[in-house]
């Protein structure tokens, strides 16, 4: 069994963090603006590095299987974060949120995705340390959550969605402009909210799911609770600008949903390998351990991940570059066909 981080390194670790979040709320309130291409590619090139950079520390005050753990769960949960900003972006369009003031607003869902994701780690923590079955239960369901990325539309999330809000629409007094990035606004001299409650509802019904559905898998990776939370911290971290650098282009990578299937796929079936190699049920192998179930190591876990979002996204680029010429082609062959009175 490997050695515990030392544990003033965790306790700098999570300062440092909070510290980094704080401030790029702050900056998300304090500037509202629609960063540029380049200025989200400088953040986002930022907070990855940043992410290498505590992967070497924690080689430094750990060993190579923490850093090796962490940057498989850190690219595990990146993965699924950005399957995330899939369904951000139906939000964002669906309630015509004014782009200036989506920096703040995905801001905020962020940080719901933090706390409902903290919350899921101390739970599946307790529950991986006192009951060592929920290894089938989190390989199942991770099986079920690929076949549903598979086959499932982003719209019938919002689908459910929606029977929410018009409960709440029915209740609140919700008014249908928005008065910047205003939670409440003052109408006829009468207080309400304005359409950004509903957006910041939906946000964290889109947390909610994607929490369920990101724990399980990063326990398939490690049962670390420090480095589960530390690597959705920098998944999360540099979203916001993420979601800015890839704009419309997000909605055409059209086969990234099969690669994230494919990550949920194999770390299900890791987990399934895992649970029989420390099982405890009496119905299986009499309650003994499966001495066959091969134990998947993380640099191969780590290999599977980067292939399949590698291959997912080159075969998207591909796809809309074939796309664009075939386009353009009928452009053509349109302007070249003649019309019926042209001689």
């Amino acid at each position: 069994m490997e050695a515990a981080l030392p544990a003033w390194f965790e306790i700098t670790s999570f300062v440092v963090l909070l510290l980094i979040l704080a401030a790029d709320l702050v900056l998300a309130y304090k500037r509202p603006h629609i960063p540029s291409t380049r200025e989200s590619a400088l953040w986002v090139g930022f907070y990855v590095g940043l992410a290498l950079v505590f992967a070497g520390l924690m080689y430094w005050q750990g060993s190579v299987d923490h850093a090796a753990e962490f940057i498989a769960g850190w690219v595990t949960e990146y993965s699924l974060s950005i399957d995330n900003l899939f369904v951000f972006v139906i939000i964002m369009a669906r309630f015509s949120v004014p782009r200036k003031y989506q920096q703040e607003v995905l801001m905020v869902g962020i940080l719901i995705a933090l706390v409902l994701r903290g919350i899921f780690i101390l739970l599946g923590a307790q529950l991986i340390e006192n009951f060592s079955w929920i290894f089938y239960i989190f390989g199942a369901f991770l099986l079920y959550t690929a076949i549903r990325q598979v086959f499932e539309n982003h719209d019938d999330m919002e689908q459910q969605e929606n029977g929410i809000i018009r409960a709440l629409r029915k209740r609140v007094a919700i008014t249908d402009t928005y008065d910047g990035a205003k939670l409440r606004t003052v109408i006829d001299g009468k207080k309400v909210f304005t359409p950004i409650l509903v957006v910041f509802i939906a946000l964290g019904l889109t947390d909610l799911v994607f929490a369920i559905d990101s724990i399980p898998a990063i326990f398939g990776i490690t049962q670390d609770p420090f480095i589960v939370f530390t690597a959705n911290v920098f998944a999360l971290m540099g979203l916001r600008q993420l979601y800015f650098l890839l704009g419309d282009l997000i909605d055409k990578l059209e086969y990234l949903h099969f690669g994230i299937a494919f990550i949920l796929g194999f770390i299900g079936v890791k987990l399934f390998f895992h649970a029989l190699h420390v099982n405890e049920l009496p119905f299986i192998n009499g309650g003994e351990h499966v001495e066959w179930a091969p134990e998947i190591s993380t640099w191969t876990s780590l290999a599977v991940i980067l292939a399949a979002m590698a291959i997912a996204v080159i075969a998207s680029l591909i796809k809309i570059r074939v796309d664009s010429r075939r386009s353009l082609r009928e452009e053509f062959a349109e302007r070249s066909i003649p019309g019926p009175d042209s001689e």
